[in-house]
């Protein structure tokens, strides 16, 4: 009789090792860490990779927006650079103030302000980013489009003025909204601002400027009042302003990396 060749049986590899308890625990373990790298990954793709994005794209903007002005100063107000339907004799001071014209009597500094910012603005304001605004202290230069839409306007690394709300250097209230957090997250240092910062609006050719006079470090987001034309919460009365102006407002998520709460900086046109 034949001897037999006796027939080794391999086991099935990792699986055939991990039967039973431990192999579901090995399971669960494997698929924990794979999700954890994922999650790590979209973090990084959230918190670097669509700041680094969206503040380059900002900041192109506003090199777009500069050239289209035709790199003049907007300090210095050049005639030159004057938008179709605005007298090119008129002046552009830090607070928007106009230059006195022979035979004509000059129209109040807010008045001047109101119209010449809304004719200015209007074509660029359906287009897109239309104004730039400037925080010294901050060292901070972002693009201003109209709207609060994420996907077209703040994902972008855009302030986006709050639809309604006045013009740069108009009656009323310039109120802004940015990211704190994120997607370029150009307020996220405004909670450092102090009385008496100035903040710069550059529209066509032409500078506004606010000095910050009240900051509010906390409310709903459902308080409007802190946009309306005369600032004021309706959560907190005591904070605010009480009578017209020319007025800027920004306004950003806190605490950071939450949507809970409401930042608030208010400013006021600064007196030519």
């Amino acid at each position: 009789m034949r001897d037999r060749v006796p027939v080794v049986v391999q086991g099935g590899g990792r699986r055939g090792r991990r039967a039973g308890p431990a192999g579901v625990l090995w399971a669960s373990a494997e698929l924990i860490v794979t999700v954890g790298v994922v999650v790590l990954l979209l973090v990084v793709h959230q918190v670097w990779w669509t700041n680094r994005q969206a503040v380059a794209a900002a900041h192109e903007q506003v090199q777009a927006l500069e050239r289209a002005w035709g790199g003049v100063d907007p300090a210095a107000g050049s005639p030159s650079d004057a938008p179709a339907g605005v007298d090119p004799r008129l002046g552009s001071g830090s607070g928007g103030e106009e230059v006195p014209v022979a035979g004509r009597v000059p129209e109040p500094a807010a008045t001047r302000a109101a119209g010449a910012a809304e004719r200015e603005g209007r074509e660029d304001r359906a287009s897109g980013a239309y104004a730039v605004l400037r925080i010294p202290r901050l060292g901070l230069v972002v693009p201003v489009a109209q709207g609060v839409d994420k996907r077209t306007v703040l994902d972008k690394g855009y302030a986006g003025q709050y639809p309604g709300t006045a013009g740069p250097g108009a009656q009323g209230n310039f109120a802004l909204a940015g990211h704190r957090n994120t997607h370029g997250e150009p307020f996220r240092y405004i909670n450092r601002l102090r009385a008496g910062d100035e903040l710069i609006v550059d529209l066509r050719g032409r500078r506004f400027t606010y000095v910050v006079g009240k900051i509010l470090s906390q409310t709903t987001e459902r308080d409007t009042g802190v946009i309306a034309p005369v600032p004021r919460s309706v959560v907190r009365p005591d904070q605010g302003y009480g009578d017209p102006g020319a007025y800027i407002t920004l306004t950003t998520c806190t605490p950071e990396y939450s949507s809970k709460y409401r930042l608030v900086v208010w400013g006021t046109l600064k007196a030519s």
